[in-house]
C-alpha cells in the first residue's frame, strides 16, 4: 500500500465512524490528581483536540514516563503506554518508526522530560520525527512530595531537600528546544483549555517534532502558581520561522508568554532513510555481515 492509499484509507475510515466528542476519548479511569491540579486542564484540552481533529481513537497512541503528568494515558480511550522514568521519547520514537500511520503523542513532566529524560529530549528535537511532545511544567517533582525540578527557580526554598534554594540556574525548555533543532515550539497554559486546544491541534498537524510546554500549576506544592492565571500573556512577537528572531524572543522572555513561538518546515526523519543494498539481505546475512565487520 502506498502512502496515498494509506491516506485515502484513513479518510474513508473517518467518514465511516460517527462524529466523536471529547468525552469519547476519555477512559473510565478516574484521575487521581489533586483537586485543582493543572493537569486536568491538559486532559480536557487534549480530548477536545482529538475530537476536533476527528482522529480515530485506534489510530492515536499516547506514551508517557513517570510522574503525576505521566498518568495521562490511563485517562484516555486511545492506545497508551506508561513507560519508565524519562523514557517517553525513546518509546514514542520507536513506536512512530514502527507504526508511522499512528498519531503518536508523548507526554510527561518537567522532571521526567528535562532531568533524567533531558538527553532524549535533545535528540528528539534534532531528529525531527513526526510526533508531538507535551510537557506539563509545574516546576516541581509533585508525585514525590515536592522536590525542586530542572525548571524550579534557584531561590525556591520550600523543599526539605533544598531549604536554601537550589542555587542552580533554571533549565530553559523553549531555548533548549530551539538550539537542539525542534521544528515547532509552543507554550500553553492549563488554565486556558481553549487556547491550549488550538496549540495542541497545530502541534499534532505539524509535520515534524512538535514541542508544547504547558504551564500546569501544582496547587499542593506550588500554591503560588495560582497567580499564573493573572500573569500569563500572549507572546509579543507571535510565531516566527526565523531561528535568530525566535532565539532573541525566547532569551528575553519571562517564561509566561503563550502561543506558537517558532515553526519551521524541515525534512522529516524517516526510518530507513539511510538504507542501502543491505535491505535485500536476509536477517541472517545482515548479522553475518555485521559480525564480519566488527567482531574480527
Amino acid at each position: 500500500m502506498t502512502a496515498g492509499d494509506a491516506d485515502s484509507a484513513v479518510q474513508r475510515h473517518k467518514a465511516s465512524i460517527p462524529s466523536l466528542k471529547a468525552k469519547d476519548y476519555k477512559s473510565d479511569v478516574k484521575p487521581v490528581w489533586c483537586p485543582g491540579c493543572g493537569h486536568f486542564g491538559v486532559l480536557a484540552a487534549l480530548t477536545k483536540t482529538l475530537a476536533h481533529l476527528a482522529l480515530p481513537p485506534e489510530r492515536v497512541a499516547v506514551v508517557s514516563g513517570i510522574g503525576c503528568s505521566s498518568r495521562l494515558p490511563a485517562y484516555l480511550a486511545v492506545h497508551g503506554f506508561h513507560g519508565v522514568h524519562g523514557r517517553a521519547l525513546p518509546l514514542a520514537t520507536g513506536l512512530k518508526a514502527a507504526r508511522p500511520e499512528l498519531t503518536v503523542i508523548a507526554a510527561g513532566g518537567d522532571g521526567d522530560g528535562f532531568s533524567i529524560g533531558g538527553n532524549h529530549f535533545l535528540h528528539a528535537c534534532r531528529r525531527n520525527q513526526d510526533l508531538t511532545y507535551i510537557v506539563m511544567d509545574n516546576e516541581v517533582y509533585g508525585m514525590t512530595k515536592g522536590q525542586a525540578s530542572p525548571t524550579t527557580q534557584p531561590d525556591w526554598c520550600r523543599s526539605k531537600l533544598t531549604p536554601h534554594g537550589t542555587g542552580i540556574r533554571r533549565f530553559q525548555p523553549a531555548a533548549i528546544a530551539l538550539a537542539a533543532g525542534a521544528s515547532f515550539i509552543a507554550r500553553g497554559f492549563a488554565g486556558d483549555p481553549n487556547g491550549l486546544t488550538r496549540l495542541l491541534a497545530a502541534a499534532i498537524e505539524h509535520p515534524g517534532f512538535a514541542f508544547v510546554q504547558v504551564l500546569s500549576p501544582c496547587r499542593t506544592f506550588r500554591p503560588e502558581q495560582q497567580a499564573w492565571k493573572q500573569q500569563v500573556h500572549a507572546s509579543e512577537l507571535g510565531p516566527t520561522h526565523d531561528t535568530a528572531q525566535a532565539a532573541e524572543l525566547i532569551q528575553r522572555d519571562d517564561g509566561l508568554s503563550l502561543g506558537l513561538l517558532y515553526e519551521q518546515r524541515i525534512p522529516l526523519y524517516a526510518a530507513g532513510v539511510a538504507a542501502d543494498a543491505a535491505d535485500d539481505l536476509t536477517a541472517a546475512e545482515r548479522l553475518a555481515a555485521i559480525e564480519a565487520e566488527h567482531c574480527r
